[in-house]
């Protein structure tokens, strides 16, 4: 495995040279901004995330104010406790995309948002706790115990949150096989485990948030 700043060497060169690169990266948001976003605003984003998932992203998008009238503003209080009738309801609902079991998860959603605040304040600040050399747990608590949330859903989510976090993208997939940190797309424990690993040693090496980690790598194969 290279050492990281031999990772930034390739991808400036792709890129256009230092400067050029850095005008690409992202910033990931501080503790304390995400530990002041609303409640709603998470699960605003999230199920944005799930309704995008293998569907036209400018569609949803377009249809977004909708959604939110549908859903009351995303508000926790009010979506956890949506019922069978509401759901059948939202089905019909044509300012919304009709799909019955990603408005379900909704409700569900709702629900883990308010469990996962439960020792804190609010979800924002749980999320802000998490630390970042453990985030492939967090992305295994949004599979395990969100819905929809699996895969590069819950990673987007996070992402466009602004939690520094990485991104699984082919290219940066393709940058781990060549560093030999993985030798195919990580699905299991161990492979994710490689992943997290190789993060924090590229993190000590470089100082870099995650986030731009991820994209450093990604955009030295793309």
């Amino acid at each position: 495995m290279r050492h990281f700043d031999e990772i930034h060497a390739l991808s400036a060169r792709r890129k256009g040279g230092d400067t050029a690169l850095e005008a690409l990266l992202s910033q990931p948001k501080r503790t304390q901004e995400l530990a002041a976003i609303p409640d709603d605003r998470w699960l605003s984003c999230m199920t944005k995330c799930v309704f995008q998932a293998g569907f036209n992203w400018k569609v949803v998008d377009s249809m977004w104010p909708g959604f939110e009238a549908a859903f009351a503003g995303f508000a926790l209080d009010y979506c956890a406790f949506l019922q069978d009738e509401d759901m059948e309801r939202l089905a019909s609902d044509q300012r919304i995309v009709r799909y019955g079991a990603k408005i379900r998860s909704v409700q569900q959603n709702a629900v883990f948002l308010d469990d996962f605040a439960a020792s804190h304040n609010s979800a924002g600040e749980a999320f802000a706790a998490w630390p970042r050399c453990d985030y492939v747990g967090l992305l295994a608590t949004l599979k395990k115990r969100g819905s929809r949330l699996g895969g590069n859903t819950g990673q987007y989510f996070l992402r466009f949150m602004g939690v520094d976090g990485f991104i699984l993208s082919r290219d940066m997939v393709a940058r781990l096989i060549t560093e030999e940190v993985i030798d195919k797309t990580p699905t299991s424990q161990k492979a994710m485990t490689a992943v997290q690993d190789a993060f924090n040693l590229w993190h000590q090496q470089s100082g870099r948030p995650f986030t731009q980690i991820s994209q450093i790598l990604a955009f030295s194969i793309g």
